[in-house]
């Protein structure tokens, strides 16, 4: 069955110069990859080689959301923006989902606004996957709530669940609950009454992830609001930037440390692959009644490739089916604990 893509082309720092070629290597990646690319025509057509077929269409669309464009003003004020035309292609179910490089703020405005979430979920998380000492993790929420309750943290392991289930193929994925301690009594009430929440459900919840737990890999998914969750992510950027800062500079002190550069290329190329940020480029927007996947803004051909896979791999997987029934069992769980409750 075939699978098709909607991507935003103008999103992002770079445009349709990234993500053009990187939409033509994804159909190559993927067979039954279907694209439409969506933004000003006079500026993707150019980039196109011809030999796409039918398997590429594309979009006009007027419009273009700044990087630093307010997401209210965005949404109101610019219904043919590369973006928003994206994201209802997703909506009229012409595209199976949409990958965009743009403003993060506005597409998740837009893509709630436009999309709505799904039955059982009241706020939707940024998801992104993070390496580990023992592979990966999927970490959320990683920005878009700065604020969650109880409920919306457990939600959020549900999906974060369901989307490991899907794709990795894992029938019981192991979820965490970030904390600054793994005993039950560390944390804030918030915290300590999601973890509650989270051991009651049917997740094989492992209980308190440490900070340090995140990448030694203590668990496939880890939970946490959107404030903490999107420090973390930065400050793990930066730390990542300054020790390659600091290993250049050492390397590049004398001949004897270049020397030494040099005969260490093999081993150095080999942990630039491993921690190479832009093979995990790609957070997708979960909770919504359609999947939107997030690349970074920055992100150059090969990185943006890997958000397209991302999105192809949970359309293919029908992530949403299952987030949509594990939500519904879990209603069910809650209603009969209440009504036994109320006996």
């Amino acid at each position: 069955m075939a699978t098709t893509i909607a991507i935003d082309c103008m999103g992002g720092d770079h445009g349709p110069s990234v993500t053009v070629p990187a939409a033509l290597a994804a159909l190559k990646a993927h067979g039954e990859l279907s694209v439409i690319l969506v933004g000003l025509e006079d500026q993707i057509r150019p980039l196109l080689k011809g030999d796409e077929g039918l398997r590429v269409a594309v979009r006009h669309a007027t419009e273009v959301v700044g990087m630093d464009e307010s997401p209210a003003l965005a949404m109101r004020s610019k219904k043919d923006s590369s973006m928003r035309v994206a994201v209802n292609l997703v909506k009229s179910g012409e595209a199976n989902a949409c990958v965009s490089a743009g403003n993060t703020g506005a597409l998740m405005a837009i893509s709630r606004f436009v999309l709505k979430t799904l039955p059982g979920i009241d706020r939707p998380a940024i998801c992104t996957t993070l390496p580990t000492i023992t592979g990966h993790v999927h970490v959320l929420d990683l920005g878009a709530n700065v604020d969650s309750g109880p409920d919306h943290l457990l939600q959020f392991g549900i999906m974060g669940a369901m989307l490991v289930s899907a794709v990795e193929h894992k029938e019981r994925p192991t979820v965490g609950l970030l904390n600054i301690g793994e005993e039950d009594i560390k944390g804030t009430e918030v915290v300590k009454r999601a973890a509650e929440l989270l051991r009651d459900s049917d997740l094989n919840f492992i209980g308190n992830v440490e900070g340090d737990g995140v990448y030694k890999g203590d668990a496939d998914v880890v939970v946490c609001d959107g404030f903490v969750g999107n420090v973390a992510l930065k400050i793990s950027e930066g730390l990542a930037q300054m020790l390659a800062t600091f290993l250049r500079q050492e390397f590049k002190k004398n001949i004897f440390t270049k020397l030494a550069a040099l005969a260490a290329l093999p081993v150095i190329n080999a942990f630039k692959r491993r921690a190479d940020h832009r093979r995990y480029n790609g957070a997708c927007l979960l909770g919504l009644k359609g999947i939107v996947v997030k690349s970074h803004g920055s992100a150059d051909i090969f990185a943006f490739g890997v958000a397209i896979d991302v999105a192809f791999e949970t359309a293919v997987n029908g992530v949403l089916e299952r987030i949509t029934d594990r939500m519904a069992l879990q209603a069910q769980k809650t209603q009969q604990s209440i009504s036994q409750g109320s006996v």
